[in-house]
């Protein structure tokens, strides 16, 4: 009889294993360079592409994206920080990620847009000639077959990209 049930438990494995789950991989570290797409006295947005892959047996969905500002006042108080999700060619105006289905072996795109506002309403360009690394994290919730889950990768605009997409040169 015990080897009975082990065999059973055995099979259900191998069932449930053969059956899998989705895999969701946000490759942050493979993301497109960072793009300058709006300038204004005051203001800059910067946006770059990353790619989400199902690498796993089953359909997945990403309910949920957005962006967090992870700058402190006490690294670098000169900008507000602002970010946003899209689904690539799906732009919206307001910050809400819909929900988006991707089947397995499958990929999408994403927009990340990082928005630097001059705190003090003065020259961006100026201010950002001080600026430092900006991360950012990416938040996400994902389900399948298993439970809803809330997961984060990091995502830094480097000041060097900054300087460079402003034509600047860094202070400090």
């Amino acid at each position: 009889m015990e080897v009975l049930i082990i065999i059973v438990i055995g099979i259900i494995y191998l069932i449930w294993h053969n059956i899998g789950d989705a895999d969701i991989n946000f490759k942050i570290k493979e993301h497109t360079p960072f793009v300058l797409d709006e300038l204004k006295e005051d203001k800059a947005v910067f946006s770059t592409e990353i790619e989400i892959s199902n690498d796993g047996k089953q359909c997945a969905t990403i309910m949920d994206c957005f962006i967090r500002s992870q700058l402190p006042y006490e690294q670098f108080a000169g900008v507000k920080v602002y970010g946003k999700a899209e689904l690539k060619n799906v732009p919206r105006e307001d910050d809400y990620f819909e929900a988006v289905l991707i089947q397995k072996h499958e990929k999408i795109n994403i927009v990340i847009k990082i928005t630097l506002l001059d705190r003090n309403k003065q020259s961006i360009k100026e201010t950002l000639r001080h600026v430092v690394d900006i991360p950012v994290d990416v938040v996400y919730q994902h389900t399948a077959r298993h439970k809803a889950a809330l997961d984060k990768k990091r995502l830094v605009l480097p000041a060097a990209e900054i300087a460079a997409l402003l034509n600047i040169e860094l202070v400090d």
